[in-house]
């Protein structure tokens, strides 16, 4: 089951016959001996794993953090992998530097990760601000220093940094020139360059199994992985587009949720999806994490998919038939059971275009205000026109065994003028449409209370002055 995988771990070339699914994480510690990057969780949630991925796109070397213990080896080909010990100069670097200055190292574990986080964001942004810089650390975790002292590092770096301007030629030099990172770096895009071109046009064999962003699978099943055949998809091109196709806008399988934030067709026609998305997990796992993963996890509390249920969304399969559109309402049978053969792969969604007074709104309660998935959590699309609602959409995770379309609720609310007494009746409705259990994240009854409280949410942020909160209290 061994694959050829080739790539630049730091500066070194790296050419070898290793597992695909094996995680970066044991081959740093276990092959390289690069033991730097630590072992925590290994769920994605700690960021002691955390490494800084290069990816040649358009000729550029485009970077983001991964946390590597959920990364396979499959995914570095023709790729720049850095460690903390790829962050090395000449004694320490700034960082280092005011990471011991500031207090903002104790035990030492999850160091590196914070190091390799706020690196990351110096190399993408050429404005600096503390309260990015910050923000930029929060898939690590420290339960040494409360975080104070890690904060100072960051704060002084920026500091530091903002006091020159970047030139044309971008940050990489300028980071260079400021002890940031080792030279070597000018050299990665040629060097990528000229491996792309070597590895170009060969095809990969085809197996049965297929692996996208991997944040939950490696969590659930990475032991069993090493044991299968497996097709890697998340870095397949033919799976990475986001454009308008008429009056509908497709989005490619294997595109993360880093890439819908950041893209200019999503933020032109959907710009509430980005606010909605930050409280997708860590920064390392929106990087990696994929569409077509969350929409086949067929997790009840998906936020992706809850989303995509409110738009009415299409998912697009693919097989060697061809292509089968299926409502993305109608594609969740019984718990993890869908409306997909086995030889069917998420090839796209797509989603209308919105009108110009299309309503959208995403709530979610979680027992951590970040970082956490969802007790309950819902969406809604709504056309309000000449005082009523001229076609509404809700959805509602975790309050039943699939990721659910409240249709009853919705075709209650269609052509309905907004009041008190109206919404009284809609939360009576959708309150028989769910059937939430009890188990980790609540009781039965707490989670319908909160799928109430979410539909007056939604309600209020958009209707304020039609509904009064104090008779709904």
């Amino acid at each position: 089951m061994e694959r050829l995988i080739t790539f630049i771990c730091n500066s070194e070339l790296i050419s070898t016959k290793v597992n695909p699914a094996e995680t970066v994480l044991d081959f740093l510690r276990n092959r390289r001996k690069l033991t730097g990057t630590k072992e925590g969780c290994r769920e994605g949630d700690c960021g002691a794993c955390t490494i800084i991925l290069g990816s040649l796109q358009k000729g550029k070397v485009n970077y983001k953090t991964v946390n590597s213990c959920l990364l396979p080896l499959a995914d570095l080909q023709g790729k720049h992998l850095v460690s903390i010990e790829g962050l090395n100069v000449d004694g320490l670097n700034y960082i280092q530097e005011q990471m011991i200055d500031e207090g903002g190292t104790q035990c030492g574990f999850c160091t590196p990760g914070f190091i390799i986080s706020l690196t990351n964001y110096f190399i993408n942004n050429t404005e600096y601000s503390a309260e990015e810089a910050a923000s930029s650390l929060d898939g690590n975790i420290c339960r040494c220093t409360g975080y104070a002292g890690i904060i100072r590092a960051a704060v002084n770096t920026v500091n530091l940094l903002r006091v020159m301007k970047i030139s044309k030629s971008g940050t990489i030099p300028y980071l260079i020139e400021r002890k940031i990172l080792p030279g070597y770096f000018l050299e990665i895009p040629k060097r990528l360059r000229a491996l792309n071109k070597e590895i170009k046009g060969k095809k990969p064999a085809s197996y049965s199994g297929v692996v996208a962003g991997g944040t939950d699978l490696f969590v659930q099943n990475w032991e069993a992985l090493l044991e299968k055949e497996n097709n890697f998809i998340s870095e397949n091109p033919d799976l990475k587009f986001i454009n308008r196709k008429r009056n509908r806008i497709h989005i490619g399988g294997a595109v993360t949720v880093s890439e819908i934030c950041s893209s200019k067709e999503i933020n032109k026609y959907y710009p509430q999806l980005r606010n909605s998305l930050k409280y997708f997990g860590s920064m390392p796992i929106r990087n990696r994490a994929t569409v077509a993963g969350n929409i086949v996890n067929a997790s009840p509390i998906a936020d992706l998919v809850n989303i995509f249920i409110a738009l009415d969304a299409v998912i697009h399969l693919a097989s060697k038939r061809g292509i089968r559109p299926v409502p993305i309402k109608n594609f969740y049978k019984a718990y993890k059971t869908l409306d997909k053969k086995r030889d069917e792969i998420v090839k796209e969604i797509s989603l209308p275009v919105p009108t110009k007074n299309l309503l959208f709104n995403f709530e979610k309660v979680s027992r951590r205000a970040h970082l956490d998935i969802a007790s309950v959590n819902s969406s809604i699309a709504l056309k309000y026109e000449k005082g009523k609602i001229k076609d509404v959409s809700i959805s509602a995770g975790g309050v039943a065994p699939v990721p659910l379309f409240l249709k009853s609720t919705s075709e209650f609310l269609t052509g309905k003028e907004i009041n008190n007494s109206i919404l009284i009746e809609t939360l009576k409705i959708a309150g028989s449409e769910v059937s939430p259990i009890t188990d980790a994240r609540g009781s039965k009854e707490y989670k319908s209370l909160l799928l109430c409280q979410l539909i007056k949410s939604h309600f209020l942020k958009f209707f304020p002055d039609l509904i009064n909160e104090e008779v709904l209290r």
